[in-house]
């Protein structure tokens, strides 16, 4: 419920922030374009009618102006980009619209928030997203490296394909044009330097999930068939509460987490 006199909308960029304050006694509209940092918005929110309320979008500035105004005893809502209501037929984008956007929404009660993690919760959840970004990598180094031999008439029938064997066999390759060679050893050196990050991210994340903030979670959860380590430890950090699902939106919510570790 909005309790507070003034309604912010900020429209957050990483070299600038708009901001939009609407004084709900006098209706009178403020607006500041300011330098992305919280001393200079929390500067701006102090010449604005007290008691002040802040919401903005959710995106790649992350979650630490948030945590920096709530801090500072500010009321800040980060808002969900895909629940946020827009008026029909409005193709007209702009920083100070926008921002006034959020400033009403904020005041009608209008605003759907994203939870905000701990500065910790976040750094867990960055290393799981790193540990997906790295599965994908090395996804596709491997496809290369098959289909750059399978141009050259090269297949591997010797069992299971990225094993200790596969690589022994690997190694074993050998070219009599040199490009073709260069380029192989790049693809396989690629892969194998891929292969050892995910491994040394695949111990991190390991060895965090024994922590106390994940232990209880994470055990849980291996408790259900199919569930590792590291499928258990991204499900934690990515949904961090789950009192806020219920058995009909967990599942919806599962679909846009990464899938499980291999």
């Amino acid at each position: 419920m909005f309790i507070e006199r003034t309604s912010v909308g900020l429209d957050v960029h990483a070299r600038s922030i708009v901001g939009c304050g609407l004084d709900s006694v006098t209706g009178q509209v403020s607006q500041r374009r300011l330098v992305p940092t919280s001393e200079a918005v929390m500067d701006w929110l102090r010449q604005l009618p007290a008691p002040v309320a802040v919401a903005y979008e959710a995106g790649p500035t992350g979650f630490g102006l948030a945590r920096q105004l709530s801090t500072a005893g500010v009321r800040c809502v980060v808002v969900a980009p895909s629940k946020l209501q827009r008026p029909a037929g409005d193709r007209v984008k702009t920083d100070a619209r926008d921002a006034l956007h959020l400033a009403r929404l904020l005041r009608m009660d209008q605003i759907v928030e994203v939870r905000v993690p701990s500065e910790s919760q976040e750094a867990a959840r960055d290393l799981v997203r790193a540990r997906e970004d790295t599965r994908g990598d090395l996804m596709r180094c491997r496809h290369r490296l098959s289909k750059l031999l399978l141009r050259h008439g090269i297949v591997y029938s010797g069992g299971q394909a990225w094993t200790g064997v596969h690589e022994t066999w690997l190694r074993s390759q050998r070219f009599v044009h040199r490009g073709v060679r260069l380029t192989f050893e790049a693809e396989l050196e690629a892969m194998l330097l891929t292969r050892d990050r995910r491994d040394r991210l695949d111990k991190a994340i390991t060895e965090m999930a024994t922590e106390d903030e994940y232990a209880p979670v994470v055990r849980r959860l291996g408790c259900l068939r199919g569930v590792s380590v590291l499928t258990a430890f991204g499900l934690a950090v990515e949904i961090g509460d789950w009192h806020r699902f219920t058995g009909a939106t967990i599942g919806a919510y599962l679909g846009l987490v990464p899938g499980p570790a291999t």
